[in-house]
């Protein structure tokens, strides 16, 4: 597609010159001689690149400028100046303008504005793609009570700098809260910084979130920069916060009570602007209470609580998930996009789902790739992903001997101790007082592997 330059200039060898050079280039021209003629052509035209005059009689090119930017912001304006002042400049930049040109015109330079420009516009255009790609991969998708109520809280919380607690089962969504909160807030287009606080050892989430000097621990070979300064004007989620350790829970707290870090091994503190949106599947209230977590942390990260429901209170919206799983996994991962049945739709809705919507995507991706058909059936779902969730108990006491229950037991436990531990297998020997070795060897025993988490 040709790109698309309005010239508007009252000089007519200027605007020919403009004209043979650009048509040169391949570029599409439009000329016109004043300012109002340049905003009755502009929304017809809806140029790449608008060459604007200064000095024009009636309306000049400073006015046309204004008008052209709160028509469309984006609007992509070069000024040309007989006359120019560092003050004309000035303000033509402040009004928006991208680039200022002097007469005489030089040809080089014009073809580097130009290209400067278009670059400008790709990159522009391939931002917006991303934003698009992004924000349909983090979708809140459903449309039950429960769900609009989390949407009108989100809608209510994103515009301030509250600090969010988001709660939820594994697998329910929370950090798609985090990342609506942060995508409608003022801080949506600076960093989005995550830190699973279940997932870093102990000894390596302070170096993790407040960064080190070289040399201030073994295996610091550089200076290093910590989640909280890489956060700086936008939003750092404390992921599982529930798990933190104690030491770290001060040093958080102190973050959040003056807004300043400290890397380990450092001298003096570093001052960070961030937004701290929290999340955990736990009940703080009980970790307090058992002396786990400090109540004066909580109620800092706990200024809006927002509760993420679990799928199983909303399995009306478990058809509308189904099919944006579908059309995303056929996209994205090479799947072929099979009809689901409604009686397909109906088993599934009928199940309890404990591992939320991360286990029904996984279980969508599962059937799209093993049903045999060319729709998906209430058969597939029984054969493949199975009937309404059983108790594990239940499940257990299908074992048939009682030696083959307490492996199947163990097994069941370990597979659930390595989940809530995000499969970080020292952290889960920690907490289960077991020598990491001999997890491992269990691991290796029952053939246990980390069943892909896509995002939801």
């Amino acid at each position: 597609m040709a790109r698309r330059v309005l010239v508007v200039d009252d000089e007519k060898g200027v605007r020919e010159a403009l004209r043979q050079l650009l048509e040169y280039e391949g570029v599409e021209v439009r000329a016109v001689t004043s300012g109002p003629e340049a905003l009755e052509a502009y929304p017809e035209f809806q140029p790449h690149l608008v060459l604007l005059d200064v000095k024009m009689a009636g309306m000049d090119g400073l006015e046309v400028l204004a008008k052209l930017r709160a028509t469309d912001p984006r609007a992509q304006v070069v000024m040309i100046s007989g006359h120019g002042t560092i003050q004309t400049a000035v303000e033509a930049t402040q009004l928006g303008a991208y680039d200022f040109l002097e007469k005489p015109l030089d040809t080089d330079r014009i073809l580097v504005t130009l290209k400067r420009t278009f670059a400008h516009l790709d990159l522009a255009s391939e931002n917006e793609r991303l934003r698009a790609t992004v924000g349909e991969r983090y979708q809140i998708v459903g449309q039950s009570a429960a769900v609009r109520e989390l949407l009108e809280r989100i809608e209510k919380v994103a515009p301030t700098n509250a600090r969010v607690l988001i709660v939820g089962e594994n697998g329910s969504g929370k950090e798609l809260v985090a990342r609506a909160i942060h995508a409608a807030s003022p801080r949506g287009d600076q960093p989005f910084v995550e830190v699973n606080c279940a997932a870093i050892p102990s000894e390596l989430i302070e170096s993790e979130l407040f960064g080190h000097m070289k040399g201030s621990f073994t295996g610091a070979f550089a200076d290093r920069s910590g989640k909280f300064e890489q956060a700086d004007g936008g939003t750092l989620f404390l992921d599982e916060v529930g798990d933190m350790s104690a030491a770290t829970q001060a040093k958080v707290l102190r973050a959040l009570q003056e807004g300043v870090v400290t890397r380990i091994g450092a001298a003096k503190s570093i001052k960070v602007d961030v937004r701290v949106i929290a999340a955990t599947n736990k009940a703080l209230e009980e970790e307090i209470v058992a002396g786990r977590f400090r109540e004066d942390l909580y109620y800092r990260l706990n200024v809006v609580p927002i509760q993420v429901p679990p799928l199983r209170e909303r399995r009306g919206d478990i058809p509308l998930l189904v099919e944006h799983f579908r059309a995303e996994l056929a996209r994205g991962a090479g799947v072929r996009a099979k009809r689901f049945r409604a009686d397909a739709l109906e088993a599934l809705s009928a199940r309890d789902w404990p591992g939320n919507v991360r286990e029904l995507k996984n279980a969508v991706e599962r059937l799209l790739i093993l049903a045999s058909g060319d729709a998906v059936t209430a058969g597939d779902v029984a054969a493949l992903v199975g009937g309404p969730s059983e108790s594990p108990v239940a499940t257990l006491l299908q074992a048939p001997t009682f030696e083959a229950f307490k492996e199947e037991a163990e097994r069941a436990f370990l597979v659930a101790k390595l989940a809530e531990n995000a499969w970080n297998v020292s952290e889960t020997a920690r907490k289960l007082a077991m020598p990491r070795s001999n997890l491992y060897k269990k691991i290796e025993r029952y053939g246990l592997q980390r069943e892909a988490a896509p995002e939801t």
